[in-house]
């Protein structure tokens, strides 16, 4: 298992007391601090965590996986007011330094703050989320929330995707395959799935860099109108297909899936419905039923949760906006009204989170690199992005969905899932 250490020092202070050897003091000798950070370790599970103090205080597990170091006063009431939002924040910052396995500092607040009787907690949530803005999946507001996110450079994703820049859940058929390995075998399952024949047609919604198009192409024989709104990944995209010579087989679209237009034999969209927004589910279903054809097979893989909430508010502001990631339930909006059948889901929960194994351990590599690109303040953002990500999928915070359908009427469907793994 990867170890998410950092290499934060500990901030210059006054010298720390050993808690180690040290029982916490009686609850009326501590500080109006150390009450305020015991209260929240409380709030959270109290889970094996320490906070130090630019006092010298100390509070929490003395076997934590890891130790906040806190330099001010004012940073602590930051962190006390809005935990959830400005953790990230003044990580990101420096304001806040982590000593010890940042993924498992992450896993162990995910376990604790699920815990039953966090109601503290939630209480900050709740109003953290009514005060907080979600950007809209507008045709406007999605191009806004895309560029924030994937038009940030193509050199910097390429340090850590591996060769087939594919920024979606990997499929490892064998505990030891590579990353790219990995990433291919994401594509071929997909494909089994779709049973794509040569000839085919293909519609597909969120292309990414185009690996997905290129290799249904490439690989079996299709015709793909692959779709995306960001500008660069689009570029790149068709940089690609000209130097495999797949120009002619696939036609990369600069545009939104709601202008999908066409007949096709299959639709796919691998990691773009977290961004489209549950209210715009029926309109995606609307748009699937018109452009695929009656005895055609659709796929979509997206992030989502066992039960719905809110993407986390640091996320949205700083990485993800607009991201909304789905609950079982929520999708099936796609598919009723539609009155599209469901086939087969697929969850590759822990598939997703050695993916991110992968992408933590080549961005690290990078860290120079990407300093070099943007900041340190960048990097530590980044960092805590993917740490955090991999967490919400080890603890089950968040799942990975793989559902295939078709219309309710079409009888030339699988009847078993042979096909899915034959040599």
């Amino acid at each position: 298992m990867t170890t998410f250490r950092v290499a934060d020092s500990a901030p210059p202070g006054p010298a720390r007391h050993d808690s180690s050897s040290q029982p916490d003091p009686a609850p009326h000798l501590l500080s109006i601090e150390s009450r305020m950070l015991r209260a929240l370790l409380h709030a959270f599970g109290d889970p094996p965590v320490q906070l130090a103090l630019w006092n010298g205080e100390r509070v929490g597990a003395p076997d934590a996986v890891a130790t906040l170091h806190i330099p001010d006063r004012a940073t602590l009431m930051r962190l006390c007011r809005d935990p959830d939002l400005q953790f990230g924040e003044l990580y990101s910052i420096g304001k806040i330094q982590v000593e010890g396995d940042i993924g498992r500092l992450i896993e162990v607040l995910y376990q604790g703050s699920a815990r039953p009787g966090r109601n503290s907690i939630s209480a900050l949530r709740r109003v953290g989320q009514w005060l907080h803005r979600r950007p809209a999946n507008t045709l406007h507001g999605s191009r806004e929330n895309i560029h924030h996110h994937y038009d940030i450079g193509n050199e910097f994703y390429s340090l850590w995707l591996g060769s087939t820049m594919a920024y979606t859940c990997a499929y490892f058929p064998t505990p030891d395959a590579t990353l790219d390995e990995a990433q291919n075998a994401k594509m071929e399952h997909v494909c089994r799935k779709l049973q794509l024949r040569p000839g085919q047609t293909v519609a597909e919604a969120g292309c990414g860099w185009g690996g997905l198009a290129l290799y249904m192409a490439r690989h079996h024989g299709v015709k793909v109108r692959a779709f995306n709104i960001s500008r660069e990944q689009i570029a790149f995209a068709r940089e690609r297909a000209k130097a495999q010579g797949l120009e002619n087989n696939v036609e990369f679209v600069e545009d939104d899936y709601r202008n999908i237009r066409g007949q096709y034999d299959a639709f796919v969209s691998v990691g773009m419905l977290e961004h489209v927004g549950v209210e715009n589910y029926p309109g995606l279903g609307e748009v699937v039923r018109g452009c695929l054809k009656p005895e055609g097979l659709g796929l979509i893989h997206t992030i989502g949760r066992n039960r719905w909430k809110p993407m986390h508010r640091w996320i949205d502001r700083r990485i993800f906006p607009g991201a909304n990631p789905p609950s079982l339930k929520q999708m099936m909006e796609i598919f009723e009204d539609a009155e599209f059948s469901v086939l087969d889901v697929e969850n590759l929960r822990l598939h997703y989170a050695k993916t991110l194994d992968w992408w933590w351990r080549l961005y690290e590599e990078s860290r120079d690199q990407v300093e070099r690109m943007f900041d340190a303040n960048f990097v530590r953002m980044w960092r805590l992005y993917l740490a955090g990500s991999r967490a919400a999928f080890v603890t089950g915070e968040m799942q990975l969905f793989q559902v295939v359908f078709s219309a309710g009427a079409n009888n030339k469907i699988p009847m078993t899932r042979e096909h899915l793994y034959r040599p």
